[in-house]
């Protein structure tokens, strides 16, 4: 716990300095460290800062034992840059049984309203004491805007001699105000659309409402631990700039992955990913085992591959990611292309071992990616596997090679994906809508 508050403490410190007088910090974190990073908080932010602390309730609680109550919420704290701070009130819709109840009349145009008093509550105002529809009273309105609204039939009369009434209209409110306590958005599991299979995704709901409330179109969003990109792809949706920051490469391909295909006209750049093989070679080499396996994943992402596991245990299997491609229009079940990722040396074997993968699991085709240059007798190995025949008569190597150098250069693997993606795992949702993309200043 001290390790992980002090690693966020420098970077709260650093949101902060980044952070314009009018703009709000949202931190998500579970119970057990929602205490510490609070007094953390109000260290950097000054307590006169703090806003709300937000719980997020699960509809699905969490237990991993038996003899405490089982976990139901997650905390969000929110804390303003200064007594500036932008915020914008946000509405949920009316409760249903709220609406049946209060709101029982209806116009011949459909429109619910409900019928609300019109008299003062200060009895002592002579300006607004008269007589209306044969009633006198103190209203809430002067005599001519009374007249106005009656003849625009806001102002209704329930039946001769009664005391008239505003008609309020339920379109004309705005809804329930958001409070503390949020209830009403449920946390992701796999029956969801938009999950993609990140195991800290958040919904986009939940950040489209955190956004509504503390910026307008074209202001700066900021996700430091961007993740798998719920954050800004909530923000490019309602029309905000934004920037996304996440150390892993696996994070980086699938944000990339996610904001293409959910915004096909989306332009963005990716900054701090390697540009050539040097920098590539730089990842794979520069801290141990992980940088081999920020290499894979950034390696997987240049082609569009899935990792195969999330943690990478044991002996290589020869198996680092997948593509799964339809062969056919009308192609009722697809088949695997088996990703290799090399970024040392190539064995001598392991283009062998890559060809008695072919015709196991439902794997038709094989790529290697390599740093390294392959040996002629390596591409000869390759070829001698032959290729896979579509349906339609195209054929495709069924065991290919490509180097880090020529993916950087924009040559992609050789085959057709009928499915257009389709049976890929996790697939983000087009938006329909089309999103006004603002550039951020130089």
């Amino acid at each position: 716990m001290m390790a992980y508050l002090t690693m966020m403490a420098s970077r709260l410190v650093e949101l902060s300095r980044v952070l314009k007088d009018t703009g709000s910090l949202y931190l998500h974190c579970d119970p057990t460290a929602s205490h510490y990073l609070k007094i953390v908080l109000d260290g950097i932010f000054g307590k006169e800062n703090f806003r709300n602390e937000i719980v997020w309730r699960r509809t699905q609680p969490k237990s991993h034992v038996k003899i405490n109550f089982s976990t139901a919420h997650d905390t969000i704290l929110r804390y303003a840059k200064s007594a500036h701070t932008f915020f914008n009130m946000v509405y949920t819709e009316h409760d249903k049984n709220y609406v049946d109840k209060f709101y029982r009349y209806t116009d011949p145009d459909g429109r619910r309203y409900r019928l609300d008093n019109l008299t003062n509550p200060n009895k002592n105002r002579p300006n607004l004491t008269y007589e209306f529809l044969g009633v006198t009273r103190v209203w809430r309105w002067t005599k001519e805007r009374m007249q106005k609204a009656y003849e625009d039939g806001i102002v209704v009369q329930t039946r001769p001699g009664a005391v008239p009434v505003r008609k309020s209209y339920l379109d004309e409110k705005k809804g329930q105000p958001i409070t503390d306590f949020w209830d009403d958005i449920e946390h992701l599991h796999g029956g969801f659309a938009e999950y993609l299979g990140y195991p800290t995704q958040k919904p986009v709901a939940l950040l489209e409402r955190i956004i509504r409330a503390s910026s307008n179109p074209g202001d700066i969003v900021l996700d430091p631990f961007c993740g798998c990109g719920t954050a800004i792809h909530a923000a490019h949706k309602l029309g905000r700039k934004w920037i996304g920051i996440d150390i892993s490469h696996l994070a980086v391909g699938l944000i990339r992955k996610r904001m293409t295909e959910a915004f096909p006209d989306c332009d963005f750049t990716v900054s701090g990913t390697p540009k050539d093989v040097e920098a590539a070679r730089f990842l794979a080499e520069s801290n141990g085992l992980e940088g081999r396996y920020q290499f894979q994943y950034w390696a997987l992402s240049l082609v569009g591959g899935i990792p195969a596991n999330d943690k990478k245990k044991g002996a290589d299997s020869g198996s680092d990611g997948f593509i799964w491609v339809y062969d056919a229009p009308d192609a009722k079940q697809p088949f695997k292309i088996n990703i290799s990722v090399k970024s040392g040396k190539i064995p001598a074997n392991h283009i062998r071992e890559l060809g008695g993968m072919l015709g196991k699991g439902k794997v038709e085709m094989c790529l290697l990616l390599t740093l390294e240059k392959p040996s002629k007798k390596m591409l000869a190995d390759a070829l001698s596997y032959g290729n896979y025949a579509y349906p339609g008569g195209l054929e495709f190597p069924r065991v290919q090679i490509l180097t880090i150098a020529e993916l950087l250069e924009g040559k992609k693997p050789a085959y057709l994906d009928f499915g257009v993606g389709s049976a890929m795992p996790k697939k983000a949702k087009k938006e329909i809508k089309k999103q006004t993309q603002y550039k951020l200043p130089q």
